[in-house]
């Protein structure tokens, strides 16, 4: 042990500099991201309602979560539901368009890059969804489908509890073209081209054998970043639901992990409770994510 420290010090004094450099950035990311999490585990343990101080309760919030909170397994469900959907297909989306776009001449490559990943740039322009799933005659969705003649009443898209959790997840993968999408774009324009000389003469002839054999074994870290901040971001979903669907939503139907340990923090003050529900959705995510990685390895 000695001796792996030993190591571990001459390496930061031959390299000073770059830790140096690096200093301001792990100052900031352990203030702001290390220590709350450690600082949120803690309170996970106790009863802490911010005007008092905190009261260890030991495993009591974590008892209540899984055996005495129904709510909280219906939110469970939903996210994961939403996660299985949402995730995977807004990851593939992400790279099929990158890939698509790629294959662009430089300007029109930009304007469309601009134009997928304009609905990410708005935290609010998801509520022109509000007027295309309206309730009413008047909504675009309802009044096209009446016109139709597919439906005879309109339907109540939003207040539904059995449909509005799968309107949410059309809209959020509307919304997924983000930080993704431009990182595989990234990622392809740091390819070597001389590659696919090599691999045009070794065999490949089609545009699909230079996607699996080349592209992607060449993009591996950016498919791993991407896969992390897609699971992320689906885990994540709250804000969709409060302002499209209430808080809570009908029947608790499109209530997730994050939207309850919201009511928890931000209305009833149980800091506790709520931090027992961030460690559990921290547990799912940074497990779901390290499965990721083991399954996109780079080489």
């Amino acid at each position: 042990m000695r001796g792996k420290f030993e190591d571990l010090w001459k390496e930061i004094k031959k390299n000073k500099e770059s830790y140096f450099l690096v200093l301001p950035y792990f100052i900031l990311f352990f203030t702001f991201t290390v220590i709350p999490v450690i600082v949120g585990a803690i309170l996970s343990f106790t009863n802490y309602n911010v005007i008092q101080m905190p009261r260890f309760v030991g495993w009591n919030n974590y008892k209540r979560l899984f055996l005495e909170d129904d709510v909280f397994l219906t939110a469970l469900q939903n996210t994961f539901k939403f996660a299985l959907i949402t995730g995977p297909l807004s990851y593939f989306a992400c790279l099929f368009f990158a890939w698509l776009i790629n294959e662009l001449p430089p300007k029109i490559r930009a304007f469309l890059t601009l134009l997928f990943y304009a609905p990410a740039l708005s935290s609010a322009i998801f509520f022109i969804w509000t007027y295309i799933f309206s309730g009413d005659v008047y909504g675009l969705l309802n009044g096209i489908l009446m016109n139709l003649g597919i439906i005879k009443e309109p339907i109540y898209w939003l207040q539904d509890s059995r449909i509005n959790l799968y309107v949410l997840m059309v809209i959020q993968l509307w919304m997924s073209l983000g930080t993704s999408f431009l990182a595989f774009i990234a990622g392809f324009q740091t390819i070597d081209r001389s590659l696919y000389e090599a691999g045009a003469v070794d065999g490949i002839r089609n545009r699909w054998q230079e996607l699996w054999y080349i592209t992607l074994p060449s993009i591996k870290p950016q498919l791993i970043f991407g896969a992390i901040m897609q699971v992320t971001a689906s885990f994540a979903v709250a804000d969709i639901s409060a302002q499209l669907i209430g808080f809570p939503s009908p029947l608790y139907s499109a209530h997730t992990i994050v939207l309850h340990m919201w009511d928890y923090g931000s209305i009833r003050y149980e800091m506790g409770y709520a931090s027992a529900i961030a460690v559990i959705l921290f547990l799912i995510t940074v497990s779901i994510n390290q499965g990721v990685r083991k399954l996109i390895r780079p080489d």
